[in-house]
């Protein structure tokens, strides 16, 4: 079987499965399909939550209250097929990394509210 028909059929595939689901409870999955993430890049991206994760959680406890270079690292470290901004929110949505998200968030909301 070519390659050609492999993909013709994985795609179908996902077009049925993507019909017995409702894909906005998975935003971040979504975000995944839509743009083309390959596995490599999914594990890369998990990797740098990890990391920022860990940071986060260790300037927290050391009383940080600006995490603003976590934010900055995220964006310049995102794979260029993803928006930071919209990553941040359908993470949050599926429940990863939902403190260092809930800071990413209220950085991202206080910044809005400044230019309004």
């Amino acid at each position: 079987m070519s390659t050609r028909n492999n993909d013709d059929t994985m795609s179908f595939h996902l077009q049925l499965i993507s019909k017995l689901i409702d894909i906005n409870q998975y935003p971040f999955v979504k975000l995944v399909i839509e743009n083309n993430i390959t596995r490599k890049e999914y594990d890369e991206l998990f990797q740098l939550l990890h990391k920022l994760d860990v940071k986060y959680q260790v300037q927290k406890e050391e009383g940080f209250l600006d995490f603003t270079s976590l934010l900055v690292n995220f964006a310049g470290m995102l794979n260029e097929k993803l928006v930071p901004n919209t990553t941040i929110y359908a993470l949050k949505k599926e429940g990863y990394f939902p403190s260092l998200m809930n800071a990413f968030i209220e950085m991202i909301e206080k910044n809005n509210r400044r230019r309004d």
